[in-house]
């Protein structure tokens, strides 16, 4: 019988080589299996639900918050949401072998910087099912092996997914194991796979503060962080209350369990009276607790006081912290300090205060009088998302298509030899 280790080490082996043949497979070959694995999902919309109840049902006796059942959770509605975001990842253009740069020098030779797949990509997350697909669909597009390692809490509802779209790749020429999925739960699996930088070039982790920590300390491979989502909203002196009201109810309430829903709001000291009570009304009927700063303290009666922890937190559930700020500056220094560089926005009709937030705030995301919710590959019109990079490297923010390649030189000669 093998061992957990030679079981992940062929995995990963047959991703290496489906990688290979996947990374020179036509493009029109390429949207027919995405059209596949789209239809599948929607012709077996009740095997995946059945499946996926197994999960919310263990969820639930294991008493974890509403807002993470919710990111569990799958709907005739999300499951459509994930085969037509596949559907308009083929309808994307291609960015393999694009040419990105090209030049002649002067001996002649021709240099040419291409696009190119990364190879095997190892995707390591928790909790949100619908990653299964976005990932999958995106390195088929992108050329690129998947290696998918989800969290357990997901395990009936990610294995249901990768059964239903990987079956019947062959026939359009993917190799089924160039969408892979780990399908044991115990954790050694991922210190394995973290240990292998032949065979895996870069792996890209989805999930909690603990998960991320994790790999990033333990891997040998290249790690693309998606850390947690510390998302500001700052309303400055010159909003439009109702403008700022709305933002802060969506970027708080819609789905306060994903990564880019507001944690924290700055409100500028000469409108903190009339806002904040205004506020709190909106938010106390939504069942949101509020934790705030000392002067938000003098204004909202019987509120919890925020400690400095609170600055940092990702709460992923339906609490926000409030500050309020005498300028636009301490608000930008603020988010600097204690922000995630993942999304932050400014409510203002002022243009250079606004032009002032967008430039000075250090986030992959920053925006003006809009929903830190939009931070999303399908929302930027990509189709889906890998996940949302707050690294600086050459992935920032929502990271799909294009940034699932990388670039080689292309250089065209006539004999030349260097002197």
């Amino acid at each position: 019988m093998k061992t957990l280790g030679e079981n992940i080490l062929n995995l990963l082996k047959g991703a290496k080589e489906a990688s290979l043949a996947l990374a020179n497979i036509s493009t029109k070959d390429k949207n027919k299996a995405l059209s596949g694995m789209s239809q599948a999902l929607l012709k077996n919309v009740r095997f995946i639900l059945s499946e996926n109840l197994k999960d919310v049902a263990i969820a639930n006796k294991t008493g974890i918050s509403k807002a993470l059942v919710d990111r569990l959770t799958l709907t005739e509605k999300r499951i459509k949401e994930m085969a037509d975001s596949l559907k308009q990842v083929a309808s994307l253009k291609d960015p393999v072998g694009k040419i990105l740069r090209q030049w002649r020098r002067p001996n002649g030779l021709i240099i040419k910087k291409v696009s190119v797949p990364i190879g095997v990509i190892g995707i390591i997350y928790e909790s949100r099912p619908n990653v299964t697909s976005d990932s999958a669909g995106l390195c088929v597009k992108s050329g690129n092996a998947c290696v998918l390692r989800g969290g357990s809490e997901a395990i009936n509802s990610n294995l249901a997914i990768h059964k239903v779209i990987t079956k019947g790749l062959g026939k359009f020429g993917v190799p089924e194991s160039a969408v892979t999925m780990i399908s044991v739960t115990d954790r050694r699996a991922i210190e394995i796979l973290l240990k292998q930088p032949g065979l895996v070039d870069v792996v890209i982790p989805r999930g909690g503060e603990g998960l991320i920590r994790y790999v990033a300390e333990n891997s040998l491979i290249p790690v693309i962080k998606h850390y947690k989502g510390v998302c500001h909203l700052y309303v400055d002196k010159d909003a439009d209350f109702k403008m700022a009201l709305n933002i802060m109810l969506n970027a708080k309430v819609q789905r306060p369990g994903v990564c880019n829903a507001i944690e924290k709001m700055l409100v500028h000291k000469d409108i903190a009276r009339k806002f904040l009570l205004l506020a709190a009304g909106i938010l106390d009927d939504k069942g949101v607790e509020l934790r705030g700063c000392s002067e938000t303290l003098k204004i909202l009666k019987g509120i919890k006081k925020a400690a400095e922890k609170d600055w940092h937190e990702e709460y992923l559930d339906l609490i926000l912290t409030i500050k309020v700020v005498k300028t636009a500056d301490e608000a930008i220094g603020h988010i600097n300090k204690y922000g995630s560089r993942h999304s932050d926005a400014i409510v203002t009709k002022n243009k250079s205060v606004a032009e002032k937030f967008l430039k000075e705030v250090d986030s992959a995301c920053v925006y003006h009088n809009a929903s830190t919710r939009f931070t999303d590959g399908y929302q930027f019109g990509m189709g889906a998302e890998i996940g949302i990079s707050t690294d600086k490297i050459h992935a920032r923010g929502p990271m799909a298509l294009e940034e699932l390649c990388i670039y080689k030189y292309i250089v065209l000669g006539s004999g030349q030899t260097r002197g």
